[in-house]
């Protein structure tokens, strides 16, 4: 079936980058584009004219939170409630899974269906762990693979694994290390690799996705890392995202968390590092964590920083800056890792984080941070087919309103996308030629009901908090609420 989508803007491509095409049109039979520009001249079976609107390659996610998220509930607390936060002593010896097998499916259900409202067509999964016995498993992405199969959304998935879990002792947080079941998780990994690359029509794909480094030993980076060679799929692993991490790593190894990667062979092309802001030059990174230059070592190995402006406004913390690290030759991708996912809304916070940083309000153009969102992580993923709305390229697509008296004026698309627009003027989302969203709401598969349950799902999980708290507090002690309840 041939689809023609007519707009006000439909953003092309051409000579090796975007271009804007003001009153064209967007043409594609079933999952592949036939045409982008004006007046196609062949016949169509589906005409849509969106009007005032853009017409946007889908946004890529390589940190998209397939989870009902935990940033309300741990991004404000004081040091002594954010210890309350992590599994206790007791806790640790004596717990199982917080949630149900249909509990933690639909909690996937609900955060993939919010991600492709947002615009987002391809996505790499990350979650939480501390509500697991241990860690995500087999099972877990499996279901995880039927819910993105169901919803027809294009993902790169694989189970998370660690070989330690933080807990405190009420004064500090320690790592309890069990590399038997880090081993364990690797394993499945690789299992569940084998099995699913390439279903539900090349939709899934895989990828090693180790928890954070400082969860992890040498034996296990080193493992994954002949793994994701030897099946020839992309990895990523969270690395200098934090001060606890790189004291812990340098504690272990004597060295920071990407020299200690660089000298195992871990970086290189389609290795993916979130955050990666705790480098030698940083203002919050103290001198005595030593000098070199890490930023070096990912631009030489080709490794992607992936970038997710909305958690470290959340939980303080920022690269020092986007376009340093862009200037250094690092390919920068952009991640939501947040609830509501809002790619937009990743972009608009990184171009006011950097400005503010750099007091340039010529960095962080819309231009560049559309394209950390589209073809750098398509090029990082060696995916030429996505990110882009190109003749032969995947249909993945979507429709923003710029029509919403909330928007006002419009000029520039893509500025006025970045600084006026939001994820909920979406209207219309495409993958692989499907219609997924349409007029706003899911059309492959029936989310009534999806609110309640969520809310169900976010009491069950904040209840749970007090269970594995070292002092054992109530809710209301744990997580007092921002005014007093009257």
């Amino acid at each position: 079936m041939i689809t023609r989508v007519k707009a006000a803007f439909v953003i092309g491509y051409a000579d090796g980058d975007h271009c804007i095409l003001p009153d064209a049109e967007l043409v594609h039979e079933d999952g592949t584009i036939l045409f982008v520009g004006r007046d196609y001249s062949g016949t169509v079976d589906v005409e849509i004219n969106a009007g005032q609107a853009v017409v946007s390659p889908g946004f890529i996610d390589l940190n998209a939170l397939a989870d009902i998220d935990h940033a309300i509930f741990d991004s404000w607390p004081d040091a002594s409630r954010r210890l309350g936060l992590v599994w206790s002593e007791a806790y640790l010896k004596d717990h199982g899974a917080v949630f149900t097998r249909e509990q933690a499916r639909f909690r996937r259900e609900f955060a993939l269906s919010q991600l492709v409202r947002n615009g987002i067509t391809t996505l790499m999964p990350i979650a939480s762990e501390s509500y697991h016995e241990w860690c995500e498993d087999y099972q877990d992405m499996a279901d995880t693979a039927e819910a993105v199969e169901a919803l027809g959304i294009r993902a790169y998935l694989g189970p998370s694994y660690r070989t330690a879990v933080p807990y405190t002792d009420g004064t500090r947080v320690l790592l309890h290390e069990d590399e038997r079941r880090g081993l364990a998780g690797l394993e499945d990994a690789v299992r569940f690799a084998q099995d699913y690359e390439g279903r539900a029509g090349g939709l899934i794909r895989t990828a090693l996705l180790p928890a954070r480094i400082e969860t992890q030993t040498e034996q296990t980076l080193r493992l994954t890392r002949k793994a994701a060679d030897e099946l020839g799929i992309p990895v990523r692993l969270h690395a200098a995202q934090g001060l606890f991490e790189i004291e812990t790593m340098i504690s272990r190894t004597g060295k920071r968390s990407l020299p200690y990667l660089a000298d195992l062979g871990f970086l290189g092309e389609r290795t993916f590092i979130p955050h990666a802001w705790t480098v030698p030059g940083h203002p919050l990174m103290p001198e005595a964590f030593g000098a070199g230059d890490d930023l070096a070592l990912l631009a030489d190995s080709g490794t992607s920083v992936l970038l997710c402006p909305i958690p470290m406004a959340h939980y303080g913390g920022m690269l020092d800056n986007y376009d340093s690290y862009r200037g250094r030759g690092i390919r920068i991708v952009l991640g939501t890792d947040s609830a509501p996912p809002n790619m937009i809304r990743a972009m608009d916070l990184a171009m006011g984080m950097t400005k503010a940083i750099t007091g340039n309000r010529t960095s962080a153009q819309a231009a560049d941070l559309f394209r950390s969102a589209t073809l750098d992580p398509a090029e990082a993923l060696g995916r030429p087919d996505l990110g882009r709305l190109a003749p032969g390229a995947q249909a993945d697509y979507f429709v923003l309103d710029l029509s919403g008296e909330h928007i006002g004026p419009y000029g520039d698309p893509i500025r006025t996308m970045v600084m006026n627009a939001d994820g909920r003027d979406i209207t219309r989302v495409v993958v692989a030629g499907s219609t997924v969203v349409d007029d706003g709401g899911i059309a492959t598969v029936d989310t009534s009901g999806y609110r309640e349950r969520a809310q169900e799902f976010l009491e069950l999980y904040i209840a749970s908090l007090s269970v594995s708290d070292h002092a054992r507090r109530s809710t209301e002690e744990l997580l007092p609420p921002s005014f007093p309840l009257r």
